[in-house]
Parts: C-alpha cells; structure tokens; sequence
C-alpha cells in the first residue's frame, strides 16, 4: 500500500474506528451528530480526480457502505455527505446523520455552536452498533 500520513489537524478531530480497505473510518468528536469521516490511505490527494480510477471506485463503494450503516444504526432521515477541504487539504469525506430537530436542523453542521465531546459509555455503544453494522 503507498505512504500515508494523516493530517494532525484531522488526527485531533476525530478518533480512528477502524480501516477499510482505501480509507480510515474516524468518529468526529462531537457529540451533538452521528457523524463520521472517511480519509483514503493515500498521500497528496486533495481533490477525488487526484486519485486513480480503482480508488475512485472504491471510495463511492466505502461511503455508501457506511452511509447505510450509519442510517441503519440512527434511523436519521439523511445522510449528508461533503468533502469540503477549505482548512485541511488533505481529501477526507463527512457523513453525517441528520434528523429533523437535531441542533442545526434543516442548515448545515459547520459553523454551528460547539462541539460537545462524547459521553464515553455513548461513543462505545454508538461505534459498537456502527461497526457491527459494517
């Protein structure tokens, strides 16, 4: 497998889960969503074209498979997925269960509030449920 190394700033946000086969699944630490990202194993890649072909297709394989799992574990309504990149350039993809009266509701998560830290018995069911899921 080529180098990787993982961007501090998304090292601190989050908490490895576990690894599939491109990327890394990390749990955001925030409470206040199920919201989880992926981060393909693969240096200097900032956009999804920087990535090959067989990459590319196993990224769509590797969201949508964790988007249905984490839909399943949440029975949310949506699932938002995004791959911004405006403050860390190292490509990674959100997803993101949303529900109708969750605290940004119906807006977008970013910029909004604090992030709250997770409860420890709660993140331990949470990822427990997600990755069986998996």
């Amino acid at each position: 497998m080529p180098s990787f190394n993982l961007d501090e700033r998304l090292a601190r946000a989050t908490t490895l889960l576990t690894r599939l086969g491109l990327c890394q699944l990390r749990l955001m630490h925030d409470s206040r969503w199920p919201w989880v990202m992926l981060v393909p194993q693969r240096d200097a890649i900032c956009e999804v074209f920087d990535m090959t072909p067989l990459d590319q297709t196993m990224l769509t394989f590797e969201t949508a498979m964790t988007a249905k799992a984490l839909k399943q574990v949440t029975g949310c309504e949506k699932i938002n997925v995004g791959a911004l990149g405006n403050q860390v350039r190292q490509f990674h993809q959100h997803l993101i269960a949303r529900t109708r009266g969750d605290p940004a509701w119906p807006g977008p998560v970013w910029g909004h509030g604090e992030a709250r830290p997770w409860d420890e018995a709660a993140r331990t069911d949470f990822t427990t449920r997600l990755l069986d899921a998996l």
